[in-house]
Formats: structure tokens, sequence, C-alpha cells
């Protein structure tokens, strides 16, 4: 083919892609992003309330480790025992609050080993003389036992434990004083303070979950509406945009039409005119249908095979295919709307070939690279060409059915015209 003397070495239909990837990046695609922020405030609240439970849990389990040393009541090997289970467990749940993993493990751990060491608390105090001046160390671990449940178990649990632990308490001091009428009301008071701060505790916990999972709600409840709406707009917005360029598809074909001169032109302008009133007729439905599958380079080429066809001229598309070596085959999937956009322009770019350049020597490339994906459809011919800049403004073969086209997609137009021919490179590359 003869050299070609470029009118515009590069006319470029990318405006507003930038900014609009941009803009879409920063829309929820949906409900399904939606669900992912369920559970926004409600994590930082857990998180909070880790933090905060840590601190009071290390400060009374502090005042508790301090009794130890001048514990008396645990005889024989009860003393380190118990001593050791308790506390080891209690450093594992306050070191997993304050790291934040593994939180409601360790404190189901430390809520159920505090139970078991009330229950034995009477053997393990056989024989001792306890006194009304000093209350066990193991007391002050009764409202940390709570708030390891409510840190580990559901509302239920909370609720048993919160009542169980102190009443247990009760019990077992009782049995260990031998039922000793002094103790019973210091007991008793002992009893009813850590229900009741073991309550209030348990209902503050309550609380902020409930308001964090009211807040998630809602803020999903925003996000939902608010994708819905921005999908409503840009289908209107396509719908509008689809509805242009089949009107100037129409417009464009009328101008065919009366300036058909041989057969040739005739019968092309006969088959713009049927393809533009179908596609026109049918631009409710496909804004309806959206986006359609993604395809491959195989179904681009036999569906610019089968344009070419009714525009009156037979051409083989040849593809050029990135292929998986392991797998065989085409693996790479043009976007659907992407390879509609491309499908579009290329037979278009075929009919100015047609109709312009009489067919000759029309040849039509479609390319698919991976990593990243990119697409290109070259529509190559060896007629006279033509000066870009000169072509009348009514003319919308080039403007509207391909530049403005690929242009939606975020892709670009590249047309290289002289006195060898006309190339015409409709490029698209996934944004990574």
């Amino acid at each position: 083919m003869p050299t070609r003397m470029p009118a515009e070495p590069h006319v470029a239909a990318d405006a507003g892609g930038t900014a609009l990837d941009a803009a879409w990046g920063s829309i929820s695609p949906g409900r399904d992003a939606a669900a992912g922020l369920g559970t926004f405030t409600r994590t930082r609240v857990e998180r909070i309330l880790g933090i905060v439970i840590a601190v009071g849990c290390l400060l009374v389990g502090g005042q508790s480790f301090v009794a130890v040393f001048g514990a008396t009541e645990e005889h024989g090997a009860w003393h380190p025992a118990m001593e050791i289970i308790v506390f080891v467990s209690l450093a594992l749940m306050l070191a997993a609050c304050f790291i934040g993993r593994a939180v409601r493990l360790f404190g189901g751990i430390f809520a159920i080993i505090s139970l078991v060491a009330l229950a034995v608390w009477p053997i393990a105090t056989a024989g001792s003389t306890p006194t009304l001046d000093a209350q066990p160390w193991i007391f002050y671990l009764l409202n940390v036992a709570t708030l390891a449940a409510v840190l580990a178990f559901p509302m239920p649990l909370q609720i048993i434990w919160t009542a169980i632990v102190p009443l247990l308490w009760g019990v077992v001091r009782l049995i260990q004083c031998g039922f000793d009428a002094r103790f019973l009301i210091p007991v008793i008071l002992d009893v009813t303070f850590a229900l009741i701060l073991g309550g209030i505790l348990m209902t503050l916990g309550w609380v902020f979950r409930s308001v964090a999972v009211g807040v998630d709600k809602a803020r999903a409840r925003a996000v939902a509406s608010y994708a819905d709406a921005a999908a409503a707009s840009a289908a209107e917005e396509e719908r509008i945009a689809v509805g242009a360029l089949m009107h100037d598809s129409v417009l464009a074909a009328l101008i065919a039409a009366e300036r058909a001169e041989s057969p040739r032109e005739r019968t092309l302008a006969v088959s713009m005119a049927r393809d533009a009133l179908t596609r026109l007729a049918n631009t409710e439905r496909d804004a309806e249908i959206g986006p359609v599958a993604p395809t491959t380079a195989a179904a681009i080429a036999a569906q610019l095979e089968s344009a070419a066809t009714e525009l009156g001229s037979s051409v083989r598309v040849r593809r050029d295919v990135e292929t998986d070596e392991q797998a065989g085959a085409e693996v790479p999937e043009v976007p659907g709307v992407v390879a509609r956009a491309l499908v579009l322009a290329a037979t278009q770019a075929i009919a100015n070939a047609i109709q312009h350049a009489d067919a000759e020597q029309l040849a039509v490339t479609v390319t698919v690279r991976r990593r990243p994906l990119r697409v290109r459809v070259e529509v190559r011919d060896s007629g006279p060409g033509f000066e870009l800049s000169a072509v009348p403004a009514d003319r919308l073969g080039i403007s509207a059915s391909i530049q403005a086209r690929i242009a939606a997609v975020g892709g670009q137009v590249h047309i290289l015209s002289g006195a060898g021919g006309t190339v015409v490179t409709l490029e698209w590359a996934e944004v990574s």
C-alpha cells in the first residue's frame, strides 16, 4: 500500500474518559457494596468496648491480684493452682482486648473459668476461718466475669452470667462460712451490689451495640438509596445519549440517501437506513437491558463480518488474540458495553469505506491483549482518502457514530487518511 499522508496524526476521542472513570469509581456499585458497610459502626464500637473493658478489668484485676498475696483462705495446692489459672486467663483476655484479636474466645474462656473457680471455692477453702474484715480476692473478680460475658456471649447468656455469678458467690460464701448468721447481711449486700453493677454494665454494652447496629442499618439504607439513584440517573443519561446517537444515525442515513448516485451507494443508503431505524426502535429496550454480557474477540469479529455482509461487502476479519498457554484458548473477555461500542463504531467505519472507497482492499483486524486488557479494532482501505478537517459538520458518520461512541466507553479513535487510503483505529484499555 502506498505511504499515507495523515491529515491529522491523532484524533483522540477520549475527552472526559478519565473524569468519568474517576466519578464512577467513587460511586457505590450497588446493594452488594452497601451490604459491606453494614458493620462499619458496630466494628468500631466493639473495638472501643474491648479497650474500655480491658482498662476497667485491669484496675479491678490489679486490686484482686494485690489481695492474693495476703490470702490465707485456700489451703494446700488450691492456692497457687487457682491463682495461676484465673489470672493467666484474665491476662490473656486483657491482651486480646488491647490487641483486638480473639476477644470473644479469651473472654469466654475467662468467664467460664471464673464460674468454675466460684463453684470450687468451698472445696478450696474447706477448713479455713473467714473474717468480716476483708473480702476474698475472688470477690473482686465477680463483675470482671460479667464483663467477660458481655464481650464473649450473646444477650441471653450475658443475662444468665450477670445473674448467676453474684448469686453463686452468695451461695459459696455462705457455705464457706458455715451459714453463720453474722455473714448473712454482708453477703446479701455484696450480692445485691454485684447484681446492680453487673446489670448496669451489661445494659451499657447492649445500648452501645444497639445504637451501632441502628447507625449501620441507616447507613446501609442511605448508601443503597444513593446507589439506586445513581444507577437510575446513569440509565436515564445513557437512554438520552443512545437516543441522540440513534437520531444522528437516522440523519446520516437520510443524508447518504440524498447524496447516493450509483446503485451501490443507494444500496448502502438503504442498509444504513434500515439499521438506523431498527436501532432507533429498540432504543428503549436496549436502555432497559443495560450492559450486555462480556464477549470474546471471535464474537466481535463475527459481528463485524455479518455487518459488512449486510452492507454489501464480504470481508474476512483477522483476529490477533493473546491466548492462555495452559488453557490453549481465548481467555480475555471484552466487557459487553465496550464490545458493543466497538462493533457499532467499526461498522460505521466499514460503511464509510464501502461508500467512499468502494471497499478497495478493505481489511479489518481485531486485536486483544491481556494484563491489562487492551482491545483494538482497525479498519483499513486503499481508497483515495480524505481531509479530516474538511469533512462538513453535517456528516455525522465520524463524529457521532465513531468518535462519540468510543469516547462514551473511555476509548480512543485514531484516523490516518491520505492518498494511499484510510486507517481507522479504535482502541480501548482496561484501567488498572
